[in-house]
């Protein structure tokens, strides 16, 4: 009988698979990345698409863009109806719109718990999945709210609406309801977000129409990827990451287009009390316009372009527009 020996791999063989795997591996790796990057990115241009579509049936019903409340001082109250008189910002305002309408109406009846509780919550369609997870994160603010009780975390959000190419600041707003009611236009008017100096949509106790959008619907900005500074995404110690998606005008919820701020891509390190658009996505960041069409914007666009873009009666065309 002949001895027959069984085949096996040398050790030089064996690493040579390996190494033949590990590069393939390395190779494939970007292309996976990528591929999952461009699905988070669709994802949060669909979130943009809601909430958009959401504005116009709140457009639709009450005749205005959801107002943008009375100031960081404030969530909002489901008392208050949709005007002016509304605290609570556009993120709030547009709850029944994304089918969101029984946490719109927790705290009724200045039900200031029940108010808490709604603060607290964590919307996934406020959030972008390259960025974040839809979670509640802690509430490390100094000031509380004037009309909940202070909430241990907070639901946040990655976008913010268009309030226009001035910037100048934000209030606290009024300590109380009856304070708030019984200031005079005037009063309101000299508050940082507000008309007659800022000129985007989504403004201090802003009632902005459709038909006040004299630049064109589909070239003016109404929401859009707000930039956050990466090492902050979670403890909110900056400015600009402090509060959560329910309250009223603040850098949380409102970003400008102004020269000096220029859209730009979440860089580490770089942060404060930011007013700037931008995004976690390495190519570009998101805009929905006031047509409800999102559409994703170079961060190199030219910055007449995106001020113009902020501004709802400029008087000057964008063409063609530059989607």
């Amino acid at each position: 009988m002949h001895n027959r020996t069984r085949g096996a791999f040398t050790l030089v063989e064996l690493l040579v698979v390996i190494a033949i795997i590990g590069i393939l591996i390395a190779l494939l790796l970007p292309a996976v990345q990528a591929a999952r990057e461009a699905a988070r990115r669709v994802q949060c241009s669909n979130h943009l698409k809601q909430m958009g579509l959401a504005a116009l049936d709140h457009e639709n019903v009450h005749k205005i863009l959801p107002t943008g409340g009375w100031g960081w001082g404030w969530a909002g109250d489901p008392d208050r109806g949709f005007s002016r008189q509304q605290p609570g910002g556009w993120h709030y305002n547009i709850l029944p719109y994304l089918e969101q309408e029984t946490l719109h109406n927790m705290g009724r009846n200045k039900d200031r718990v029940q108010g808490k509780t709604r603060v607290e919550n964590a919307l996934s369609v406020f959030h972008c999945p390259s960025r974040r997870p839809a979670i509640a994160y802690p509430y490390v603010h100094t000031t509380n709210f004037a009309n909940v009780d202070r909430p241990s975390v907070i639901g946040r959000s990655d976008y913010a609406g268009n309030t226009g190419d001035v910037s100048n600041g934000v209030p606290y707003g009024p300590g109380s309801l009856s304070e708030g009611d019984g200031w005079t236009e005037a009063q309101w008017s000299s508050l940082g977000g507000s008309e007659p100096s800022c000129n985007g949509v989504i403004l201090l106790r802003g009632e902005v129409a459709l038909s006040s959008i004299k630049d064109g619907t589909s070239t003016t900005y109404l929401f859009g990827e707000r930039y956050l500074n990466p090492d902050r995404y979670r403890d909110g110690v900056d400015c600009d990451n402090d509060q959560g998606w329910d309250i009223g005008l603040d850098y949380d919820g409102s970003r400008w287009t102004n020269i000096d701020s220029t859209p730009r891509q979440d860089t580490a390190g770089l942060g404060g009390c930011s007013t700037n658009f931008g995004s976690a996505h390495p190519s570009s960041f998101q805009m929905a316009c006031c047509d409800g069409s999102v559409h994703g914007m170079s961060y190199s666009i030219d910055p007449t372009v995106h001020r113009l873009l902020g501004n709802r009666a400029d008087g000057q065309s964008i063409s063609p527009p530059p989607f």
